[in-house]
């Protein structure tokens, strides 16, 4: 087998004829693929901006709040959840907020808090995760702990932690 190797023909026959053949399957098979690509890309992007222009006339506020001049604005936990809790159908009463303070660590500031809801539906927590991650970037939920209510259906008792970074 290792006669093969040092036989001329293989390095004056075969090897040419393997570079003659490759741009043939370039040609042949990774050009037609590379145009399907490329085509399903652009399907995708102009998808993408029909659903952007989308979420700018649905959530005007959102663009503005990042068009203002003064920075963003600053995000209060408490403000934030009992307005998109509200907004999300779950009364204040059911709400509650424990916030902790700024830390700055390597240069990057957050804050965390905890926030407890008490006989929710998993359709309004659902909501209100979903508006509120939406609403603000920066703000990422760490853990959440989802508690059934015994002898009621639908009913929950559920525990965020959240983080927001500066």
């Amino acid at each position: 087998m290792k006669d093969i190797y040092k036989n001329p023909a293989l390095y004056y026959i075969l090897v040419p004829v393997i570079v003659a053949l490759w741009p043939l399957l370039v040609w042949a098979v990774y050009l037609p693929n590379a145009e399907q690509s490329l085509d399903t890309d652009i399907n995708q992007y102009e998808k993408a901006q029909q659903r952007i222009a989308n979420i700018l006339t649905l959530d005007v506020d959102r663009l503005d709040l990042a068009n203002a001049k003064t920075g963003a604005a600053e995000f209060d936990y408490v403000n934030e959840v009992y307005r998109i809790a509200t907004q999300s159908g779950i009364p204040q009463a059911n709400c509650k907020i424990n916030s902790g303070i700024i830390i700055k660590t390597g240069g990057q500031k957050s804050q965390s808090a905890k926030v407890t809801f008490k006989e929710v539906d998993i359709v309004r927590f659902a909501k209100f995760l979903s508006n509120i991650q939406l609403r603000w970037a920066n703000l990422q939920c760490t853990k959440v702990k989802v508690t059934k209510k015994k002898g009621l259906p639908d009913t929950w008792d559920v525990d965020l932690d959240f983080k927001y970074y500066y």
